[in-house]
């Protein structure tokens, strides 16, 4: 029997496709494939895709973000991220049935390269759907829930910690609060997947599977992931459940995680 998530051979299979875009965001993603490409044009664009929830249909109308990848054929400039940023607000804008959006950017040599084959690649390949231009996921190998792809992708919570005290402290307002709360959910989430991911033997981005598997492995700690798992899904400007997750959850679930699968290898800071 195959297990969760994966195709006949074992390998991560393909989460999403443009056919399983639910019917009341196909305005939405059909007007971000129109913007991305009359903004950012062939000579900065080598691809786009989505990824979350829209293009695994799970999508609930005026609560879902709507997410996008953006390879580009050289380094992104400021110059892109200042227009990523005004397309992003544009389609939030003027879609009420997408509550945000974001958009990352990312050039092709760095979705490529051996550095994040077991990160970005992976990520490219496995959840992310093509919307235009040639599919990378040709050029990347086919992977499996190991040990190495939990540490590659996961590996680096602990660092994380940190930047999301700063800005928990440094919000001010319920959205800002929110929009923490919704991005702090989701990784929690899915390190906890991922640091059981290999015993497990399958892969999903469900949140609510995700927090029912991890707590197989880690009773104890399981209504503090559902807890990550309900901020994920509905953001709340509850400070007392971030301040579980970053101080408590978080420095246990970052300990746990190297101890059992070590630390992602580290990324150049940049100049």
């Amino acid at each position: 029997m195959t297990a969760p998530g994966l195709d006949e051979d074992g390998h991560i299979a393909r989460e999403g496709s443009l056919d399983r875009v639910p019917t009341a965001f196909a305005g939405v993603v059909a007007d971000a494939r129109a913007r991305i490409g009359a903004l950012f044009g062939p000579a900065r664009l080598h691809s786009a895709y989505l990824y979350g929830s829209v293009p695994r249909g799970t999508a609930t109308p005026g609560v879902s973000d709507l997410d996008l990848l953006l390879a580009l054929r050289r380094p992104p400039t400021a110059a892109d991220r200042a227009d990523a940023t005004a397309l992003a607000a544009g389609l939030d804008a003027d879609h009420p049935v997408i509550d945000g959006a974001g958009i990352l950017l990312f050039d092709v040599d760095t979705l490529l390269g051996e550095l994040e084959r077991h990160d970005l690649g992976w990520f490219v390949a496995c959840l992310c759907t093509p919307l235009l231009g040639e599919d990378l996921a040709a050029g990347l190998p086919r992977y499996r829930p190991t040990s190495l792809l939990a540490r590659e992708t996961n590996g680096d919570l602990a660092g994380l910690l940190p930047r999301w005290r700063e800005q928990l402290a440094a919000a001010r307002t319920d959205a800002e609060t929110r929009t923490l709360a919704r991005a702090v959910g989701r990784r929690v989430v899915r390190t906890g997947l991922t640091l059981v991911m290999p015993r497990w033997g399958g892969w999903t981005s469900d949140l609510d599977i995700s927090a029912e598997v991890f707590g197989r492995y880690y009773p104890e700690r399981s209504g503090q992931l559902r807890l990550a798992a309900d901020l994920a899904r509905r953001p709340s400007a509850d400070r007392a459940a971030l301040t579980v997750l970053i101080d408590d959850l978080g420095p246990w679930l970052a300990a746990e995680y190297a101890a059992v699968h070590g630390v992602k290898a580290p990324r150049p800071t940049g100049p």
